[in-house]
């Protein structure tokens, strides 16, 4: 099978290739290359590459394309914030018509990368299944909802669209994050052996190594077109579901001598909430088989961090924080003058 990931020079897609390759799968990439240069570990695939921003797929993109992963756009909701017309743009509008493209094209499946973020904010104490409330709060997660809703109606019975709404992912990439919870965390208890949590460490979030995020795409690739046909799962697992305060104790147990302080400045954080995701470990078990959970996935980095060197200047740096390599590349003209927001003066 023939696979397009696009977004595949992501933090997500620098991990998920090998793991297709791996798989036996024919794998080809599209990304615009935006953060060329920002690698913390080499890059493990070699494949073949299409160069192009999203916004500006051909039909001829997708010739001999049996599925596409979707993983580009707009990563996280400050981006997402900057300017919500331009991540419509780019997140909705662009995906849409990569799914409409791909399907004129002949793609059988086509597995979307959504968000958890789709639920905002929930009752205390609810296990949020894919029947559960849609709430979207941010220009992010409403571009996420709103492809969704834009490729559903798509579905036919030579095409399948699949839509994931995975938890927030951690783990170690050739591509490194700091923008993330688990990571940012782990890499200020490397790095300064202090971790201030700004909150009470109440609020809780729904988290997804890496690699079993990886794994669950790939399962929705291998699955029989019955069961993921036009359907949504939550991707993750109901263990992975933490309160804040159990990332800052994970590090403080991983990282000898690091200490954690609560300063409470913020209040208790109103967003929160659980995810259940029972359908995907139970529609998709017998090709969905996660391994990963978050103090592993701490002692994984902090290995990273220290094989790597991690220091102050790299982690206050451009390379792995999104928002500010894309602030970089557009002071430095790099990117389209009317990218994605507009300096305030």
């Amino acid at each position: 099978m023939k696979v397009l990931v696009t977004g595949n020079n992501g933090y997500i897609g620098n991990v998920m290739c090998p793991m297709l390759l791996s798989e036996g799968f024919d794998v080809v990439g599209l990304d615009s290359n935006y953060f060329e240069g920002c690698e913390f570990e080499q890059r493990q695939a070699k494949i073949g590459q299409i160069v192009k921003d999203i916004r500006q797929v051909a039909a001829e993109d997708f010739q001999g394309v049996d599925a596409v992963i979707h993983l580009a756009g707009l990563s996280n909701d400050p981006i997402g914030e900057l300017n919500p017309g331009i991540t419509e743009k780019i997140n909705l509008d662009a995906s849409v018509r990569c799914a409409q493209l791909a399907k004129q094209a002949g793609v059988k499946r086509f597995v979307f990368a959504s968000s958890c973020s789709v639920y905002g904010v929930a009752k205390e104490g609810e296990m949020i299944s894919e029947q559960g409330e849609l709430n979207p709060v941010t220009a992010y997660a409403k571009s996420k909802i709103g492809t969704e809703f834009g490729i559903s109606p798509l579905a036919e019975a030579d095409f399948s669209p699949v839509f994931m709404r995975n938890a927030t992912v951690y783990g170690v990439s050739p591509l490194l994050r700091l923008d993330l919870v688990v990571n940012n965390l782990a890499a200020w208890g490397h790095i300064t052996g202090k971790i201030k949590i700004m909150s009470d460490g109440s609020p809780w979030r729904p988290l997804i190594h890496i690699q079993d995020f990886s794994r669950a795409f790939i399962a929705a690739l291998k699955a029989p077109k019955e069961l993921v046909h036009n359907q949504v799962f939550n991707v993750g697992q109901n263990s992975e579901n933490y309160q804040i305060r159990y990332l800052a104790a994970a590090v403080k147990q991983v990282i000898p001598g690091c200490s954690v302080e609560y300063t409470g400045e913020h209040g208790s954080d109103s967003r929160t909430y659980k995810v259940d995701f029972s359908k995907i470990n139970t529609v998709l078990k017998d090709h969905f088989k996660p391994k990963w959970n978050v103090l592993k996935g701490v002692e994984e980095l902090a290995e990273a961090y220290k094989r790597n060197k991690l220091d102050m200047p790299a982690f206050e740096g451009d390379k792995f924080v999104r928002l500010r390599h894309l602030t970089l590349l557009k002071k430095s003209g790099k990117l389209d003058n009317d990218f994605f927001w507009t300096e305030k003066k």
